[in-house]
């Protein structure tokens, strides 16, 4: 670690730290994407990764691999993986232990290992391998995506990938959820436009609401038979939907579509609530604005339009939103998100925290400036700000120095 009170400013507040957590000179260093589950339930520990950038990494780099970051120990890393090809980590509920895939798979073809081991780095155990085809689809699963996401029971373990087998056009990608005491797995739900899923249980006590998946489907998106994608979406846009781990329960967020907002891409839970949050782009006036909301019925993807669904425009305070990823800590007081310094702009970056007001009826509160970046903001270097669970801390990656690093920030 070193401390950087160099990347604080003026408008920053007093008593705010800089903490650069990865420092190898030709190696980079990168944060999880902010909605994973890398962290232990008491703020102490959290995963990053060596040789990633701010999207995931190669499966096929040698020098890729998770780290544990013990915050109590001056931020000490260790190796928590060595496999070629370790992907899409989630840390238990208790803290205890982390999933993980080895992605060895090439579409059509290929195994993928579900492993096991302690936050320690002991007792590791091969979970499952899936080498042929899915028994309840038939589908070989390839293109990993590169974050799971685990219930809050920790029983169950959600996965996205790609279901094509490399020769047919416009093959469905899809989401798995797998078993972890019985080590199953099946095929919850699949198509063409799921190439993007970012699956995130909801971390509500609620034994129903436990199980909802949120998902994003990405409606007009152009992949080759290979999976290789040249486009994301369709001039409509993304929607995101919720779902039930069995595949039931399908419903709509109310968000974008309406020609003249759509969804940027990001979105999470409001800490252990049923609320969800999203960031959108409007055309009229040019905003990117945050947006909570609650699911309703379906009713054939009409995102903002959805009737009986409730949303609320948390940044409407702010003047001239202009913001793309964000988090919360686990009980939804604080949030913390990136901004963009005008319409359309992409450097530089700059960082705020707020507070939030009632669920449904109130924007955020007691917004505060914390620092630039310095972000190159290109896709591979994005900011993506996350908090600890307990709120205290704050995470976000920047390339300042050349390379991209991770860093931390104390004293919020």
């Amino acid at each position: 670690m070193k401390m950087r009170p160099d990347m604080l400013d003026k408008d920053s507040p007093p008593g705010l730290e800089v903490i650069q957590l990865t420092t190898e000179a030709d190696i980079s260093g990168s944060h999880v994407y902010m909605e994973a589950q890398i962290f232990t339930p008491d703020s102490k520990r959290l995963l990053l990764h060596r040789s990633a950038h701010a999207h995931g990494s190669d499966k096929d780099d040698p020098e890729h691999k998770y780290l544990l970051c013990n915050i109590e120990d001056n931020c000490r890393l260790d190796p928590l993986t060595e496999e070629l090809g370790a992907t899409a980590p989630s840390v238990t509920p208790d803290g205890k232990e982390v999933y993980y895939f080895v992605n060895q798979t090439e579409p059509g073809s290929g195994r993928l290992t579900l492993k096991r081991v302690s936050i320690n780095g002991t007792g590791r155990q091969t979970v499952m391998v899936i080498d042929s085809p899915l028994a309840d689809s038939g589908f070989c699963p390839s293109r990993i995506y590169p974050l799971s996401t685990i219930s809050a029971d920790g029983k169950r373990l959600a996965l996205s990938c790609f279901f094509g087998d490399g020769r047919t056009e416009n093959a469905p990608w899809g989401l798995m959820v797998f078993d972890l005491e019985k080590a199953t797995v099946g095929v919850v739900i699949y198509g063409p436009s799921w190439c993007n899923m970012h699956p995130q249980y909801c971390r509500a006590a609620d034994p129903e609401a436990s199980h909802d998946l949120l998902i994003q489907e990405n409606h007009g998106n152009i992949c080759d038979a290979q999976g290789n994608m040249s486009g994301l979406t369709g001039g409509a846009g993304a929607d995101i939907h919720l779902i039930c781990d069995d595949g039931s329960k399908f419903r709509d967020l109310p968000w974008g579509r309406d020609g003249n907002e759509f969804c940027q891409g990001h979105q999470c839970w409001r800490g252990r609530s049923t609320w969800a949050i999203t960031s959108t782009g409007t055309r009229e006036p040019l905003e990117q604005q945050l947006i909570e909301g609650r699911a309703a019925a379906p009713a054939g993807h009409l995102g903002k339009r959805t009737p009986g669904a409730v949303r609320n425009d948390l940044s409407r305070s702010f003047a001239t939103p202009q913001f793309c990823h964000f988090a919360t800590d686990a009980e939804a007081r604080h949030f913390i998100t990136d901004a963009c310094p005008a319409p359309g702009g992409q450097v530089p970056r700059t960082l705020y925290r707020a507070d939030f007001g009632a669920p449904g009826r109130e924007p955020f509160q007691n917004w505060t400036y914390l620092l630039c970046p310095g972000s190159s903001c290109t896709s591979a270097t994005h900011v993506h700000p996350f908090l600890s669970p307990d709120g205290t801390l704050a995470f976000f990656n920047s390339d300042e120095s050349g390379i991209l690093q991770a860093y931390m920030l104390r004293g919020l």
